[in-house]
């Protein structure tokens, strides 16, 4: 982490590693899809099934912590409202 100030601040790579360590043991991938945004994959690390994947997540290619927080909670909050398609049919 680079120290800014006193506001560590991470790249986008490493912010995806604090990510992956905070859905295991879930898998996590992230993607910059634009300049200023990312997405998300949650998957199964036994089969590879996606689980649920959410785009356009505002992002950064440096960010600091809270920023990284940020986007923790917006993918926990996709994961509280996400109903999977089973449940659609019954």
């Amino acid at each position: 982490m680079n120290k800014v100030g006193n506001m560590n601040k991470v790249t986008f790579p490493n912010a995806c590693q604090l990510m992956r360590w905070h859905f295991h043991p879930v898998g996590f991938e992230g993607s910059m899809d634009a300049p200023g945004s990312m997405i998300a994959r949650l998957f199964d690390r036994e089969s590879g099934e996606t689980l649920i994947a959410i785009a356009g997540i505002p992002c950064a290619t440096v960010m600091n912590a809270t920023e990284v927080e940020l986007i923790i909670e917006a993918i926990e909050a996709e994961l509280d409202s996400f109903v999977p398609p089973q449940l659609l049919q019954a």
